[in-house]
């Protein structure tokens, strides 16, 4: 097998284990807080071993590197917490569609903190993901309506993209850290900060929910980032752009086939709008009539 259909594969496996993480917390019927803690439990378990297996815990971490991997830490956890508690507003299908504006929040962390320039056709691509979030915002179904709490699900998966994109721009501060390692800090940042807040008085109750919540740490964060880990290390950027949106594609399926939410007319245009901006984003496509221009994406996952 060649390393770029090798990657393909990875990439392509990674995105899909993404897709179905909202069933797997959904299903486990435990408060968003005590997913992300046994996340991070079983998680780091996971890359302890894989981090073992590779050598990468020889050696001593400037503090420096360590400050900076825990605050990344810090944003990847917020991130997960504000995703997962728009699942049950906004529905897994809608979340991750909102959730994949982060190439713009990280276009504008990069022109707020780091001075980088923003171009014409990011402004552009930047109207056209507004304008499909205000189409998926006046499409909410009427079981949202009633609920009230669908606007409330778009505004907790705008903040997790947000979250995001502020540990993207803390990543690159990292460039030539093993990312396995600085995965295995921030999972272990996470026991940290949610320990205090877990309901561990009371733990999942039988092998379901002890299940469930084993596969969103070792499958969904230690197998996932392995896969993602290893694509990007063999594939050019605009394809592993491109297939990084295989990941909300089977998120609404996933939320069609399992819970039985399809995306509504409005919903269904907006989303198109989003990804289809995002994708112009991370595939660096420029307006009628410019030169192409290229950035590297950020690839959004939970």
């Amino acid at each position: 097998m060649s390393e770029r259909l090798r990657g393909t594969a990875e990439m392509t496996a990674a995105m899909v284990i993404s897709g179905t993480i909202g069933w797997f917390v959904v299903m486990s019927g435990r408060p968003v807080l005590d997913v992300v803690f046994w996340r991070c439990v079983f998680g780091a378990a996971t890359l302890l071993v894989v981090c073992a297996a590779m050598g990468l815990l020889r050696g001593k971490w400037p503090l420096r590197i360590l400050g900076l991997a825990a605050l990344g830490g810090v944003a990847i956890v917020l991130n997960w917490l504000l995703l997962f508690a728009a699942y049950s507003r906004a529905s897994i299908g809608v979340a991750t569609v909102v959730y994949n504006t982060q190439p713009f929040m990280l276009v504008g962390l990069g022109a707020l903190l780091l001075r980088e320039r923003v171009t014409g056709a990011q402004l552009a691509w930047l109207a056209l993901a507004f304008a499909g979030m205000l189409l998926i915002v006046e499409g909410k179904p009427a079981a949202a309506t009633a609920s009230g709490d669908y606007l409330g699900g778009i505004l907790l998966a705008l903040a997790a993209a947000f979250f995001y994109a502020l540990a993207a721009i803390v990543a690159r501060r990292l460039a030539g850290t093993p990312p396995h390692l600085i995965a295995l800090v921030q999972v272990c940042v996470g026991i940290l900060m949610l320990a205090p807040f877990a309901d561990l008085a009371h733990p999942p109750s039988g092998g379901g929910q002890w299940t469930l919540l084993a596969t969103v740490g070792v499958v969904h964060t230690g197998l996932m980032y392995i896969l993602l880990y290893g694509a990007l290390q063999r594939l050019p950027t605009h394809l592993a752009g491109a297939l990084s949106f295989i990941y909300p594609i089977a998120a609404v399926l996933v939320d069609l086939l399992a819970f039985g939410h399809p995306l509504q007319g409005l919903q269904i245009a907006g989303a198109a709008g989003v990804l289809l901006a995002a994708a112009a984003m991370n595939l660096g496509w420029s307006l009628p009539g410019r030169p192409r221009r290229r950035i590297a994406p950020a690839r959004a996952c939970d």
